[in-house]
């Protein structure tokens, strides 16, 4: 699996804590957003991780605009059920703030590996 990190901030403390969580089942690269969302789109990566100080607005802007809505969520917590439904129903790009990163990246990669890779 494959994941790039784009938003607008704390994008080395994400890559930290997805390599740790990823292990050695992937990579994980920083991008410019636009960069990063062409990556998911094109299939080259499968998850796009984000960070701004609401969630939703530079953590996700391009990412919306190039992937679409219906595939980007805002995660406020790290509810396990909500993060695995939305990898379920084909979300493959979360922001969040940088606040809750050290909680929900590893959640989120771990349910990703688990959804994505089976």
């Amino acid at each position: 699996m494959k994941i790039v990190i784009g938003g607008q901030m704390g994008k080395e403390e994400i890559k930290e804590l997805a390599v740790t969580a990823m292990g050695d089942e992937g990579e994980v690269v920083i991008k410019d957003d636009v960069a990063a969302a062409m990556d998911v789109k094109g299939g080259k990566a499968d998850l796009y991780l984000g960070a701004c100080m609401t969630g939703g607005g530079g953590a996700l802007a391009m990412a919306i605009a190039i992937l679409g809505y219906g595939t980007c969520m805002t995660v406020a917590d790290a509810d396990e059920n909500a993060i695995r439904k939305a990898l379920e129903s084909g979300k493959k790009a979360f922001g969040f703030t940088p606040s809750i990163s050290k909680t929900v990246v590893p959640v989120i990669v771990r349910l990703a590996k688990e959804v994505m890779c089976n």
